[in-house]
């Protein structure tokens, strides 16, 4: 369910196990549409759609959180569906998800639920300045306004229509880890390692393995955090949990995938066994092995800017005039170019990942520093 870049790759891992392939998406260009062996061309609630790609699979994941639960609920009727509809309508709703870490036992950011005009006006002094978030449908830092006081955020609920969000208290952030597990039919669970992210804009913008500035504490403490968080809702599949490291030290969670993630793309060409495996594995209930990393590694993610000419805000978006320098990138040592097959680029736009591996964290750190600079990409 979904044609995007990470059911591209999913499709990809599946086809090298041997599997066949179906992608349900309502896009004639989607990504992993061009590469499955079928694509069903229609909306996630439509019927007949449903119903074709349910006799013709054995098993059903997703690639995105937001496809519709009621659809995976209709599937899990005729075929097996991993993750399920209960687990991923708790990722779809950020109230949901924050209360699911809370009976976990897992910290989060103090929030609070905006759905009228009253809970507004009973808003916290102690939750201000905060992050306004729609509870649904949110990515990427799309649907969330950052919020000074009472007025600015009135404003953004207002610009953001009105709808159910949650206001969450800014936290003295120091930097961002995830943790990517997959969990199998029969509980068996393992994970990926610790990933350092860094985000620009609410987007990701690069992934280091092994975190650089993460404790081997703060690693234990995440990982077991995502396990918990995973065992608890009965999940089958990969999940990614996000987690602020504030500046005590202190481990709080952000959110949570139901899915593969963009900062676990590294594992394709860094870990013995991918993320992508991984799905694949639990969804058909192979044995689920614990991925070693086998190369330190730093991942770059190439949105369709790159793609504009320097500075030229109305520059067209074609690949024939505006290709980035990919001859020089590749000519670094430890590269690896992944292109997602997207037929138009856009600002903001996914389009792409690189993953830079070496001996060394220090020697993949300055190689993926050398490629950011040959793109134009900024230091970090």
């Amino acid at each position: 369910m979904g044609g995007g870049q990470l059911a591209r790759m999913f499709v990809h891992a599946a086809q090298q196990m041997g599997y066949a392939t179906v992608v349900l998406d309502p896009d004639s260009t989607s990504p992993a549409g061009a590469v499955a062996h079928r694509h069903i061309r229609c909306d996630y609630l439509d019927a007949d759609g449903l119903a074709q790609l349910a006799t013709s699979a054995a098993a059903v994941t997703i690639e995105f959180e937001n496809v519709p639960a009621a659809s995976l609920a209709t599937l899990a009727l005729q075929t097996r569906v991993a993750p399920g509809a209960d687990a991923v309508a708790v990722c779809q709703d950020r109230a949901a998800e924050k209360a699911h870490f809370e009976r976990c036992g897992v910290a989060c950011a103090p929030h609070a639920l905006i759905e009228t005009r009253a809970q507004l006006d009973a808003i916290a002094d102690a939750l201000l300045p905060g992050i306004l978030k729609t509870a649904r449908l949110g990515y990427d830092g799309k649907g969330q306004a950052r919020v000074a006081n009472r007025i600015e955020l009135a404003a953004a609920w207002t610009a953001l229509g009105q709808a159910p969000c949650v206001l969450e208290a800014l936290l003295p952030l120091n930097f961002e880890v995830s943790v990517i597990v997959a969990r199998g039919i029969t509980g068996d669970m393992v994970h990926l390692p610790v990933q350092q992210n860094l985000h620009r804009v609410g987007v990701l913008a690069v992934t280091r393995v092994p975190p650089p500035d993460v404790t081997a504490d703060t690693q234990r403490a995440a990982i077991a955090a995502a396990l918990n968080i995973a065992t608890s809702l009965g999940y089958v599949g990969v999940l990614c949990v996000e987690f602020f490291v504030l500046r005590d030290g202190t481990l709080v969670a952000n959110e949570m995938a139901p899915r593969p993630h963009n900062s676990g793309h590294y594992s394709i060409d860094a870990c013995d066994v991918s993320q992508f495996d991984l799905q694949v594995r639990a969804l058909t209930g192979a044995p689920l092995t614990a991925p070693r990393l086998h190369s330190p590694c730093a991942m770059l993610n190439l949105l369709g800017d790159l793609w504009f000419a320097a500075g030229d805000a109305s520059a067209a978006a074609a690949a024939s005039t505006c290709e980035p320098d990919w001859a020089s990138v590749l000519a670094l040592p430890g590269v690896h170019l992944h292109l997602y097959g997207k037929a138009e680029a856009r600002r903001g736009r996914k389009m792409g990942h690189l993953t830079l591996t070496a001996a060394t964290a220090e020697q993949a750190d300055a190689r993926a520093r050398e490629a950011a600079a040959l793109l134009g990409l900024p230091a970090w």
